[in-house]
Parts: C-alpha cells; structure tokens; sequence
C-alpha cells in the first residue's frame, strides 16, 4: 500500500520527526526511486521558469506605440496621397521627412530602451546546479534540477542550497542569507522547532535555495522546489509586479492627446468652413481643402518632440554614468529628479557590507577603533590615552583574534576583500590598523590543532606553538562572551593574570551588554597555556577551553558608509525623505537610523508588526513611520505601494534577491552594481556603479536638471507651434482682411498662409537644434534647495501654458502683420508675390523661434541672465540661422520650399519684429514678478501685523 504524504506547510514549526513522517522520507534511506518518479510527475522539475523572451521586432514596434507618432503617421500617410494624386513636386517631401523623423526616433528609442526581462535567468543561475543527496540508502550526486519533497540533501561548506529544505543534522553550520533577508552576517543553524511567531531571517532550522553555506557541514530534508521556494516566490512577485509608467511618459500621452483633439477639431472644423465659402467645382477643390488639413496637422504637431526627448534623456544618461548613475531604463530618467522618497535597504547600501571593529573593551579600559571596512587603515582611540596596560591588553586580544582565525584578507585592483566568515574578517582588519602582520604572527605562531565552532558550544579554538617560548603551547578561543565567561579563570590586567571575582564578572557582563545596545555584535576572546605535547598534537578537544584567561570584549557592526551621512543631509534640503527597510535586527536598524540622521525617534515596524496590519491601517503607518526591520520581500512591496498611496514618488534602493520585487514595483528601481545580485539589477531601473548611497543623490540632481530641461524645450516647442497653427488658422480666418487670395483669381482661392513643407522644416530643422541645445543646459545651483514636484503635478503647468499661449500669439500677430505687408490689398498695401510674401512669413516667423529659444530657458528668470552660459545654445541659434539662410537663397531648395530670395531691408523688418517676442514676453515675466513681490509683501506686513 502507498504510503501517504504531503508537503508540511510550516516545516520550521515542526520537530525533524513530524517533517520525516509529513514527507514520508527518512534520513538514513531517503526517497525510492519509484517515489521520485511520482514527486517529479506532481511538482515537476526544480527549478523557474524563463520568461517566453520578447521578439526584437516586436520591441522595435513597440516605439510606435505612442500618440504623437501616431498623428505623425497619419499625416504623413494622408500627405503621401496627396501627392500621389497630384504630384505636385517630383518627390513627396512632407512625407519622407516625417517618416525619417518617426524612424529615426524608433531607433533612437530601441537602442537605448531594449532590454530582455533577465530577471527570470539571473535567479535560475543562483540555484545550484548539482547536489549532494541519499537515495535507497546511497549517496549520489545528481542535478539540481531533479530534487523533489523529501529527498535528503548533504550541506557541505561552500555549497550553494539547491531548494528550501528544513534542517535534521547541524555541526557549527552558518549560511550567508544577505541576499535573501537582508541580514548583515552569516545565520548560525541547529535543528531545533522555532516555536515562535518569527520572520524568514529567523527561521534558524531551515536552509533556502540560492543561499551560501560559509561554514560546518549538515544535512536536510527538501520541503520545496522549484517555485515554491523563497526565490520562487519572489519570481512570482516579479512576474505580478507591474512596470510602472513614469510622469514624462504619462504627461508627453497627455499632452499627445491633447493635440490629437486639437489637430482633428481645428482641421475638421477648418476644412469645413473652406468647403462651406469657397465654390467645390471638382474633387481638386475638395484635396484643396485637404492639403489646408495636412498643412494645419504639421503645424499642431511638434515632429520633433518624440526623437528630442529620447535624445535628450539619452544625453542626461551619458552625464549621469559619468557620476556612476547607470540607468537602464531611459523614461525613468526624470522620474528620479521628481522623487521625494528613498526607501533605502540597508545592509550595503547605507552600509558596506563589511563588518567593521568598533570598540574593544579590556580590564584597564576601551579602544574606539576608526575607519569602516575591509580597508585595513584607521586611528585607534585609547580611554584612558597613554595607558601602557590598556595598550598591551589591546595587542594581546587582538592577537588572539586574529589568530584564532580562519578568514583571508586580500586586495585586488585597490579593493579589499574577506574569504570567509565577514566577523573573523573584521577581527584581521582591527588587528592590522593596531600594527600587527600577518607575517609577524605567523612566524611566531604556527598553528597546530583546531577545536571548530559548534553551535552547541558557541567557542572556537585553536592550538598554536610559541617561537619565543619553546616551552609551552597556546590555546586561543572567541566565542560568545556569556559562556565564555564561564571558562574562565582568571583576566589579563595589564601584564598580568588575575583572578576573576564575581563582582568582575558582573562588570564585564554589563559592559557586553551597554555594547549590545549599541548594536554591536560582541564577542569575548581568551587563551590558556598548554605543555608542549611532542608526541600526539592532533588529539586537542574542547577540554582545552577551561581555565581560560578572559582578554576583552570586542564589539563590531556593519557601520554606515561614511559617506551616506551627507549625502542624506543634503537629501533631507531637497526636501526627500529617507526611509530604511532592512532584514537585520530591529536595534540594530536603530541604531543606523539615528547614526545616519534618517530617525532619532527610536519608531520602528517590525515585520510581524507589519504582517498582521490592513493596508489602511500600514498607510497611516508609512507616514510617520521610516524604519522598518525584519522584513521580508512581500513586506517590502507593500510599504512601496502604501507609499505610492499616499501620493510619494518612491525610488527604491538595494541590492539582494529579496528586493527585487519592490524594486520592480518602485517608480525606480535602484540596484547596487558591485555587491547587487544580477536579480536586484535586472529589476531595477538604475544601477549604481560604485554601490555609494551619496550617488543616489547626486543623481537625483542630474534627475531634476533634466526634468528642468524638458520643461525648457517643451515650452519652446509647445509655443512655436501653437504661434505656427494660430499663423495658420487665423490666416485662413483673416484671408480676406490681409489680401490672403490668388491675384488674377475671380473664384477667391485660398492661398495658405505658409506651405507644409516651410512649416515642417521649421519643425524638424530650425527648432530641432535649438531644442536639443536647452536639454544640455548647465544644472542650476538651486536645483538641491528646491521641493520635489508634486506627484500631481503635470510636466507642462497652468503657468507654462500661459506663457506658451502668450508667445504663440504674439508669433501668430507678428507673422501675419509681416504677411499682410508682404501682400497687394489687406490692412497694409504691399507689392510683393505671394512666393515673396509666403517666404517673408516664413522667414519672421523662423526667426521668431530663434528670439523665443532664450525666453524658454525660464518661466520666471529674464532671458538675459546668464545668456551665454550654454554655447550649445548659441551655436545651434546660429547653426539654424545659417540653414534657413541657405532655403531662401539656395536654387535647389528654393525650388523644394517654395521660397524666394530677400534684400536686406527684409530681413531688417522680419528681425525687428520677431525680436518683440522677447520683449513682450520679458516685460510680462517682470510684471509677474511684481505682482508676486506685492503679494509677499502684502503677506509679510499681515505677518508682522499679527
């Protein structure tokens, strides 16, 4: 009869028994093979599915996928026919130049935005690919990949997990678990039920897949493969959590919406009106109409807004990777300048890592020791100074912990690293910034015997012989100080052994734990001398731990980068709040908030906390709330979209497994690039190239000064383009009044006041460099000492819209006056053609664009300060200038644009007049500006009334 089982669901509540009769397996005989064949048949292979991976052509079409390219499409189909029924000219140029401009901004847009969604492989590459396991009684080693529920896997030191597994057999076993919980330092292991309610990092009796074994050796029983696991269940928070759509993305569909209504009221309504007053003979009148149509739809649309802004954020991605900003994601770009929330990660983000020694504390007194890291380099801080005991106790523990020691110290191309145990790597580096070598100590202590940690007994040995005293051998032991203690006999004073009272023990306790409340992790190191043992010296055992002479106490973290600090300070100006989530220990997360100046209130949620609320009641609680420990990735996704609730723009920092759903989730998603998990970068939207928090702030700088800058050039834009529809519409409204007609013409044809092919290459031509030069203008000083926009608040405001309606107007009044005057009849009689009045127009309203390029540069600052601080912007003015200088004068070009040759008399009239746009418009920005002073004075004296 088969036996029947199941999958435990809370393994580490269970005893080892209860999880062997759940799973129906035994450690000694593991799993039969006719049982694997069913387990793989129900819950199949283990490991993650990939991601069925997009085609390129289909990424490549995605570009199109956006409203202005879409109204430039149609028109460029609809010109196309014209043409082809017409053929007016001997190639369709509106066409081909709107089609080049769609074209190019697709490639621009595909090249910096394609990317596969790697998530999915970079966790499939942290399983482990082979395992250790018994089945029918045999150890085998096997694919990873064929591991099922039940089976008993071998835990080696060095191995990677290949699944989650619960404990049943532990000797001195600690994994590196940072990836998956946040935790800072390796996670000791027994076998022991947890039996109370505890978060992932406290699971103590299981093993996840992905993570690290750094020391001891054990064995497990698979409780779950495949997705089922905690990577598979962050795969699964991946998969769900949605890509976000950034401000810029959302404001530029709004705003192509907007026109798209506009293009199809103003030209339907305007076709109308022509066929409704002028005499339709034939079908030529009605593609007459149609032509004003096409004419007035290049004239709404701005053709080279979407390849401007692509270019413009691709320019602000080169700036930000040369302050070690790598962005990923283009359109996420300006969502960090408008950012007023960093929840960060802590361990090795805020902090290195790196497991530093800060304070020691010996019979005659303390050592504060500085510098943070691996980096070997630090000032040590003696209270009381100048004490010689307390000086040699120092030598004499740290000597002791660093040989009693199995970590490596490296250095690699400048970068100091640590194999093996990050505490015992701590303990080398303190003992190399109080001067002692490795070599030194070698030479004088070989080692000969060790006794391994265990967990049971919480110590760790080793035996060394003494070059300077051949007579004896030296016992070394760490451990935890409480039992310790217990070994000891007696405590170094100075150079000397003493007896250890009770009363001194009870000191010492008290100062372990003023250490612990500090967050600092301590250990106690001790020696005892041995007789020389010339015969058998691999019979040492942990009978050498008593009798013990009781050194000090040493006490370490992962401290704060140092330079973090600043970095949140001039953050905190800017007006963004920090946030800490971290998997580490709850004081220990205190205590880093209030070294870093993130909270000093001590407020902080902890995962169980965090568990049990309603998203009502966790939205109160982000709000007064930025430190949150013991979390896991689900926890993490909802204090991000809590966040998101309350109306935050969150960017979203870290660097293990565990964040990567949230960083996904984030309105940008910041990965670390040294110590980040391929995972956390590929679900992020930046990565940071030197894992250095005061990065995140100086790219938030680069953020606002290129949001600022696509302000800049859609106010130029924008208004141009409103003055060259208004040109038009009230051109065709007014033909009558400003002698708008065909001369020798008794039907009263039309003529428009500008052709396509002018209004396009105004577009495309004389405002693209213009454009593009304001969005490299230099950062503004003030940028870090403004507020974050409002989430709400549009790209393009109430005020900017004004200001764009005020200058395409007075455009639109300029250019027709010129026209007007250009033409027999109307308001003002002129003698000129209608190619000479057309080409006069043309010419006022370009330069026009060329005066209005200075007044974008601010809605509030006279165009005047600082004029020629941006030389991009002057040459491109001048660079422009020469262009249409070379359509008004060149054969071939005339003949394309429809363009006559000017005296100089012309080009004084068209000049002075388009020069009034940046008159008119800084006498409007100067009255703006008193208006504002009268209103803050007025403010001030209630003030000062009250």
């Amino acid at each position: 009869m088969q036996q029947q089982w199941q999958q435990p669901r809370d393994p580490h509540r269970l005893s080892a028994d209860e999880v062997f009769k759940t799973l129906g397996t035994t450690v000694q005989f593991g799993l039969s093979d006719d049982e694997i064949r069913r387990r793989l048949a129900r819950y199949g292979r283990n490991e993650l599915q990939a991601e069925a991976p997009r085609a390129a052509w289909l990424k490549f079409l995605d570009q199109f996928a956006n409203i202005l390219v879409a109204l430039l499409i149609v028109a460029a189909v609809i010109s196309s026919g014209l043409w082809f029924y017409e053929s007016r000219s001997a190639l369709p140029y509106e066409a081909i130049a709107i089609f080049a401009i769609v074209f190019i901004n697709a490639v621009l847009g595909y090249a910096q935005e394609a990317r596969a969604q790697k998530a999915m492989a970079a966790l499939r590459q942290m399983a482990a690919t082979r395992a250790n396991v018994i089945r029918e009684g045999v150890p085998q080693k096997i694919a990873a990949a064929e591991l099922v529920p039940g089976d008993i896997i071998l835990i080696e030191e060095g191995n990677t997990i290949p699944a989650d597994a619960r404990l049943v057999q532990s000797t001195a076993l600690q994994l590196q678990e940072g990836a998956l919980t946040g935790e800072s330092l390796p996670v000791s292991k027994d076998t022991l039920p947890v039996t109370t309610e505890a978060e992932l990092g406290d699971w103590h009796n299981m093993v996840f897949s992905g993570t690290t074994v750094v020391y001891g050796h054990g064995r497990a029983v698979i409780t779950a493969t495949g997705i089922q696991t905690q990577i598979g269940r962050i795969a699964g928070l991946l998969e769900r959590a949605p890509e976000e759509t950034t401000p810029l993305q959302k404001e530029l569909d709004r705003v192509g919406k907007l026109l798209a209504m506009i293009v199809i009221v103003i030209a339907v309504a305007m076709i109308g009106i022509i066929l409704l007053i002028s005499e339709i003979r034939d079908l030529s009148d009605v593609f007459d109409a149609l032509i004003f149509g096409v004419a007035l739809a290049v004239a709404a649309i701005p053709e080279g807004l979407p390849a401007i802004v692509t270019a413009v954020l691709a320019l602000g991605v080169q700036r930000m990777a040369k302050r070690n900003a790598i962005v990923r994601k283009l359109a996420a770009v300006e969502a960090l300048g408008s950012a007023n929330v960093i929840a960060s990660d802590k361990t090795g983000t805020l902090t290195k890592n790196e497991m530093t020694v800060r304070r020691i504390v010996t019979a005659s007194g303390c050592t504060n020791l500085n510098g943070t890291g691996y980096v070997p380099e630090g000032d040590l801080q003696y209270q009381p100074s100048n004490d010689d005991a307390l000086q040699y106790e120092l030598n004499r523990a740290l000597r002791a912990a660093d040989r009693a020691n199995n970590a490596v110290l490296q250095e690699n191309d400048g970068r100091w690293t640590v194999h093996g145990d990050p505490t015992e790597g701590a303990l080398i580096v303190a003992a190399r910034k109080a001067g002692l070598t490795a070599e030194a100590l070698d030479k004088r202590f070989p080692r000969i015997a060790e006794v391994p940690f265990s967990s049971e007994r919480k110590l760790m040995s080793t035996i060394h012989s003494d070059a300077k005293k051949r007579e004896r051998l030296i016992a070394l032991t760490k451990g935890a100080p409480d039992v310790l203690l217990t070994r000891c006999s007696h405590e170094l004073v100075g150079k000397e052994a003493r007896p250890l009272t009770d009363a001194r023990r009870a000191e010492i306790l008290m100062s372990n734990g003023a250490l612990a409340a500090d967050a600092l992790r301590t250990l106690g190191v001790a020696f005892r001398s041995l007789p020389p043992d010339p015969e058998g010296r691999e019979g040492f055992d942990e009978s050498v731990e008593q009798d013990l002479v009781f050194l000090g106490l040493i006490g370490m973290m992962d401290p704060p980068r140092e330079e973090a600090r600043k970095a949140i300070a001039k953050a905190k100006k800017a007006g963004i709040r920090l946030i800490m989530i971290t998997g580490d220990h709850p004081k220990t997360a205190a205590v880093i908030a209030a070294e870093l100046g993130i909270a000093s209130d001590g407020r902080i949620l902890a995962g169980t906390e965090l568990k049990a609320m309603s998203d009502d009641a966790l939205d109160r609680a982000v709000a007064e709330t930025s430190v949150y420990a013991r979390v896991n990735p689900e926890h993490k996704l909802r204090i991000v979209e809590a966040l998101q609730r309350s109306g935050m723009m969150v960017a979203m920092t870290g660097d293990g497994v565990n964040d990567a759903p949230a960083l996904k989730r984030a309105d940008i998603g910041i990965a670390m690039g040294i110590t980040g998990t391929d995972v956390s970068k590929e679900a992020a939207d930046m990565v940071l190239a030197d894992d250095n928090f005061a990065t995140i702030v100086a790219a938030v700088e680069e953020g606002r000064a290129i949001f600022a800058n696509i302000r800049r050039f859609l106010r130029y834009l924008l208004s141009s383009n409103i003055g060259e529809v208004m040109t038009m519409f009230l051109g065709v409204l007014l033909a009558g009044v400003i002698g708008l007609s065909a001369p020798g013409r008794e039907d009263g044809t039309l003529i428009l006041p500008l052709m396509a092919t002018q209004i396009l290459w105004i577009n495309l031509v004389t405002d693209g460099g213009p454009a593009l030069a304001l969005g490299v203008e230099p950062i503004d000083t003030r940028t870090m000492t403004r507020l974050p926009r409002p989430r709400g608040e549009g790209v393009i405001t109430r005020r900017m819209w004004r200001g764009i309606f005020f200058i395409g107007t007075v455009m639109a009044a300029g250019t027709l006056f010129v026209l007007d005057a250009s033409l027999p009849g109307g308001l003002i009689e002129g003698k000129g053609s209608v190619v000479y009045a057309q080409t006069m127009a043309f010419t006022t309203l370009t330069m026009f664009q060329l005066f209005n390029v200075f007044n974008a540069r601010s809605d509030e600052q006279s165009a005047f300060v600082g004029l020629f601080r941006n030389n991009w912007l002057s040459a491109a003015v001048v660079f422009s200038l020469i262009l249409h200088i070379a359509v008004v004068y060149v054969p071939f070009l005339q003949e394309a644009f429809s363009t006559t040759a000017l005296g100089l008399a012309d080009w004084l009239i068209c000049t002075v007049v388009a020069s009034s746009v940046l008159w008119l418009r800084e006498l409007s920005k100067f009255a703006a500006w008193r208006k504002g002073s009268a209103r803050r004075g007025a403010s001030s004296w209630r003030c000062c009334r009250s």
